[in-house]
């Protein structure tokens, strides 16, 4: 397998790619942030990270087609290709019409509401996009009138208005804090969730519930706190070892079974001990 910035083939495949560099060329900086504002990256290596999701997702897959006919093969992904293939909706608007789609913040590209909305002490995002959720809405906060509004009689001219509409909900959430519209649209089945940061996160009673953090244990330090595995099998579950070998702890098993004999393997490990210490 190989996993390079732009693949092994094109006139690209020779230059050095890290993950900036893939999201700034797939397009993603340039509809990511705030109309008119600066290039901004996704907050997180969206691209290194997804690049190696399809490379185990294909290593699963050529495992599989192994089993029908014996043959492995060789697997080539990319961090520009990963970042494109992240570009859904703009792809399907551009093919379709030739527009070349710009950054809205966290509005959605066909759809209203569906953003970040300020409350009197924070932010919360609300997607009320389905008719039930759009009139649970607007009664939630209020805005019946809006049921009238010929502007958002329905989704699409919801969507064409959808700064208009965006003032006036924020003009009502922005009045009370977060969590009371949390409580209110909740209890009016309307999809929404607070903006947290990542100490709430890493807090947060619902992942707690779910057991998703944990604490691995390290020779030298104790527990380290951990990220779980989004991925739960009812069969067999994901294996939560260790915190992390120390520098050379598994070097010389590595070696044993990749047939380095007894000697071979102790200057090997010596070696690389001593030069990375």
């Amino acid at each position: 397998m190989a996993a390079s910035g732009w693949g092994q083939d094109g006139p690209l495949r020779d230059q050095p790619g890290m993950d900036i560099m893939a999201q700034a060329r797939s397009g993603l900086m340039s509809i990511t942030g705030t109309a008119g504002g600066d290039p901004v990256k996704v907050g997180v290596p969206v691209c290194d990270l997804v690049c190696a999701l399809y490379g185990a997702l294909a290593a699963v897959a050529a495992l599989y087609a192994r089993r029908s006919d014996g043959q492995g093969q060789f697997i080539d992904v990319s961090l520009l290709e990963a970042g494109v293939s992240l570009a859904i909706w703009e792809a399907g608007r551009f093919f379709a019409t030739g527009e070349i789609p710009k950054p809205s913040g966290s509005a959605h590209q066909s759809a209203a509401p569906y953003q970040a909305f300020r409350a009197a002490d924070g932010w919360l995002t609300i997607g009320a996009t389905t008719p039930p959720n759009w009139k649970a809405l607007c009664e939630a906060l209020g805005l019946q009138n809006l049921l009238e509004d010929e502007p958002y009689a329905d989704a699409n001219r919801r969507h064409r208005n959808r700064e208009a509409l965006a003032a006036t909900i924020e003009s009502v959430t922005s009045t009370r804090p977060t969590k009371h519209w949390l409580e209110v649209l909740g209890e009016a089945g309307v999809p929404c969730s607070p903006i947290q940061d990542f100490g709430q996160v890493f807090t947060d009673p619902h992942l707690l519930a779910r057991n998703y953090f944990w604490d691995g244990p390290h020779r030298t330090i104790g527990a380290v706190r951990q990220l779980g595995s989004p991925m739960r099998f009812s069969r067999t579950p994901v294996r939560r070892d260790t915190a992390g070998p120390q520098l050379g702890e598994d070097s010389a098993e590595l070696l044993a079974e990749l047939g380095y004999g007894p000697a071979e393997v102790s200057n090997l490990v010596e070696t690389h001990v001593v030069k990375t210490s």
